[in-house]
């Protein structure tokens, strides 16, 4: 039973290192972009989104040392959100990458 706990223990703190390292990203890369992109897009201002990308990087650190919950899940979202709709669209590629 304990070697199941431990096994959990690792999962959970494993998770929210992918949470932090995906807040973080997304915070360091809304910092990148200039803010008349975010304008032009019909995006949020990019003050909006550096606030909710902040808080979400606060949330995602606090439950490493918590045991996960729903700031991390509410961390992990909002970041998701950012790095999926407005990074693609404020990066000047129009959403699409040319590869």
């Amino acid at each position: 039973m304990a070697l199941a706990f431990q096994f959990e223990y690792y999962l959970m703190l494993a998770l929210a290192l992918v949470a932090l390292g995906l807040a973080v990203w997304s915070l360091v890369d809304c910092f990148m972009r200039p803010a008349p992109r975010f304008a032009q897009e019909g995006k949020r201002t990019k003050g909006f989104w550096l606030a909710l990308t902040a808080g979400a990087t606060l949330a995602t650190v606090l439950s490493v040392f918590q045991s996960g919950g729903i700031l991390q899940l509410i961390g992990a979202c909002i970041a998701c959100v950012y790095l999926a709709d407005v990074r693609p669209a404020v990066s000047g590629r129009g959403g699409y990458y040319n590869f």
